[in-house]
């Protein structure tokens, strides 16, 4: 039985007891009433002076007597009535008591059968969107491989060089990265552009004319600043750009380069920023000796050039400048972006024999 059911019952109870004991009541009262009256007769009997009254006295004082035995009997049916009801409304009270807690129990227990469904609902849908989205992402991933799959045509290289106090040997390293080019293997599969004294709007036009896989900077720079020359004859002040900026222009144009390898003292961190632009970002660690830069560069160059991938050239040129006895050749460093591998890239293909 529910809650609800014992409920009923023990509202009838209780109400059944309450009646029973006001009938007891009543009669208890009546009972009271008559054993009053009958004395009075009796009194009234004693003191009666003839016998025809007494006799009509004790008479009356018999039936109020009998009337209240009545009922007291009455008045005791009753009691023993509501005692019974008592009993019963008792029973009840304990079955009605298991009977909630019971259903109490059935509640929490639907309430913690729903809630592991709405979880196990809540995490199949999320499961769903999480292979949607990894699907999605997945394909995002292919159609971007198959929009920037290699294209048959030559390795563009942007060579951008500013030195404007004159301090550092730029038509050196430009000259020694052309000749390194000229004397590999596939010399054919690299176009150069060279710009020994570029300036700001010289990057900015070249970048999206000639669309380099490349761009090559030789110069000063610190942590956070590129210093680029200005458009003036003699020596003069740097012009200042800011990485961020530099790293946001190379990321703007529709193909951005693959590597940008920047030849100037102090790199590393702009390098490790530009990653999230180009798969590839080299820069210097520290303060590099241009003969070391120079060293570096032609080498990196010349064994692209052979068909070498990156990370190849990269430990390559390292290793050639340690040969040489250069002290700096741990300086340069290579970034990635997450995702790709550097030994597996190689931005020059020949073609099939």
């Amino acid at each position: 039985m529910n809650s609800s059911y014992y409920r009923s019952q023990l509202s009838s109870k209780y109400q059944g007891r309450a009646n029973a004991e006001k009938k007891a009541s009543e009669f208890r009262t009546k009972e009271a009433d008559r054993r009053g009256k009958a004395a009075k007769e009796q009194t009234a009997a004693a003191k009666a002076s003839n016998a025809t009254t007494r006799a009509s006295k004790l008479r009356t004082a018999q039936r109020y007597e009998d009337e209240a035995n009545k009922a007291g009997r009455d008045a005791g049916t009753w009691s023993a009535k509501a005692a019974k009801l008592s009993k019963e409304a008792a029973d009840l009270e304990t079955k009605l008591a298991r009977a909630e807690l019971s259903e109490r129990a059935a509640v929490e227990k639907t309430r913690q059968r729903e809630q592991q469904q709405a979880e196990r609902r809540a995490a199949a849908g999320q499961a769903r969107i999480e292979r949607r989205l990894s699907t999605a992402e997945g394909q995002v991933r292919t159609v971007l491989k198959e929009l920037r799959a290699p294209k048959p045509e030559k390795l563009r290289v942007l060579l951008l060089g500013a030195a404007s106090e004159g301090d550092l040997r730029i038509g050196r390293e430009q000259q020694k990265i052309r000749a390194a080019v000229q004397s590999a293997t596939h010399r054919d599969l690299i176009e150069l552009d060279v710009h020994p004294a570029a300036t700001t709007d010289v990057f900015l036009d070249a970048l999206p004319r000639f669309r380099p896989h490349v761009v090559h900077f030789s110069g000063h720079s610190a942590d956070d600043l590129i210093f680029f020359e200005k458009d003036e004859d003699g020596f003069h002040e740097e012009a200042e750009v800011n990485a961020r900026a530099f790293a946001r222009v190379i990321a703007a144009v529709d193909e951005p380069p693959l590597l940008v390898l920047l030849n100037s003292c102090n790199s590393a961190p702009q390098a490790a920023n530009l990653i999230d632009a180009v798969p590839f970002a080299i820069g210097m660690s520290d303060t590099i000796e241009d003969a070391d830069a120079i060293n570096y560069a032609a080498r990196f160059y010349a064994a692209i050039a052979e068909g070498q991938s990156v990370q190849a050239a990269h430990r390559f040129s390292r290793a050639a400048m340690e040969m040489n006895g250069l002290l700096d050749h741990e300086l340069p460093t290579l970034a990635c972006a997450p995702g790709v591998d550097p030994g597996a890239t190689k931005l020059v293909t020949p073609p099939p024999v």
